[in-house]
């Protein structure tokens, strides 16, 4: 499994014991009839990388993976090996799945939100706010999955409000 964020984060550690408790409900238990191997990502692209070439020279029978930024990389590594992914807002529109239905390839898994309309209504919230803006920063990291799916909707919305949206890179989270 690899986890997008810092080992020593605490969300890390929930994500961590609320999956090993969910597999002992289910029967399944580390060191006893399934093997569990762990990478934390840390927002670092390129340890994920070298993670998921770890996990790979495994062989394993499935990666999981938590994190939309981890399964870009992890996917551009293998066609084969089940890739199943978690809090992944977008995968349609990154390019992990074909589609929400009917997923294809070697990848599926769950997404914390799909509609992305709050991001443009986000826009109409601005003009009322402050009816004379004409334009507005968006402030978005390309690198992320969900980005794709939001600045979609800013953009889509922006011209019915009258206000030029313009993308503004975000720093990684370390």
């Amino acid at each position: 499994m690899i986890i997008s964020l810092a080992a020593a984060d605490p969300e890390s550690q929930q994500r961590k014991t609320a999956f090993e408790q969910g597999l002992q409900e289910l029967g399944w238990t580390d060191g006893r009839n399934v093997r569990i191997e762990y990478r934390w990502g840390a927002g670092d692209a390129s340890n994920v990388r070298k993670y998921a070439a770890e996990l790979l020279a495994l062989a394993p029978d499935v990666i999981v993976v938590s994190g939309g930024s981890v399964v870009g990389p992890l996917l551009q590594l293998t066609h084969s090996v089940p890739v199943v992914f978690t809090q992944t807002p977008d995968p349609v529109g990154a390019g992990f799945v074909d589609s929400r239905a009917r997923p294809g390839g070697n990848a599926t898994g769950f997404t914390n939100s799909a509609d992305y309309s709050e991001n443009g209504k986000l826009l109409e919230l601005l003009k009322e706010i402050a009816p004379r803006v004409t334009r507005a920063a968006v402030l978005r990291d390309p690198a992320s999955p969900q980005g794709t799916g939001q600045w979609g909707a800013v953009q889509a919305a922006a011209p019915a409000v009258r206000v030029e949206v313009s993308p503004r890179q975000c720093a990684r989270r370390r």
